[in-house]
C-alpha cells in the first residue's frame, strides 16, 4: 500500500471552502480512481495549512491518478490553496484501520 501526501498553503479564511471542495469535488473523483483505498485531511485553519493524506493499493495506481487526475484536482483547489502543494509519496509501513505491519514492507 502506498500514500501520497499533500501539504497545502491556503489563502486566508478559505478552510471551510477547502473542506467543500474535498468533499463535493475531490473525494468522488478519488473514488472513481482505480486503486484508490482511503483519504483523510488535515487543517490548521489559524496556520492557513493542509495536509491531505490518500492511499492507494499499488504504488502505480498512485502514479497513474499524480499524472491523470491529480491536475483536475489542482483546478478545482485553486480558489484556495496558494502556491505549489508538496507532494511526497511513501510505502505504508503500519496501519491500524488496514492491517498493515511493518514486517509486511520489508522493515
Amino acid at each position: 500500500m502506498y500514500s501520497r501526501n499533500v501539504s497545502f498553503k491556503l489563502k486566508a479564511k478559505s478552510a471551510a471552502e477547502f473542506t467543500k471542495i474535498l468533499e463535493g469535488e475531490v473525494i468522488p473523483l478519488l473514488r472513481r480512481q482505480r486503486g484508490f483505498d482511503d483519504a483523510i485531511s488535515f487543517i490548521a485553519p489559524e496556520r492557513n495549512e493542509a495536509v491531505t493524506i490518500s492511499l492507494w493499493n499499488k504504488k502505480e495506481d498512485a502514479e497513474t491518478y499524480n499524472q491523470k487526475t491529480y491536475p483536475e484536482i489542482l483546478r478545482a483547489l485553486s480558489r484556495v490553496i496558494e502556491g505549489t502543494p508538496k507532494v511526497e509519496t511513501f510505502e505504508v509501513g503500519n496501519s491500524t484501520s488496514h492491517q498493515i505491519a511493518a514486517s509486511a514492507v520489508g522493515c
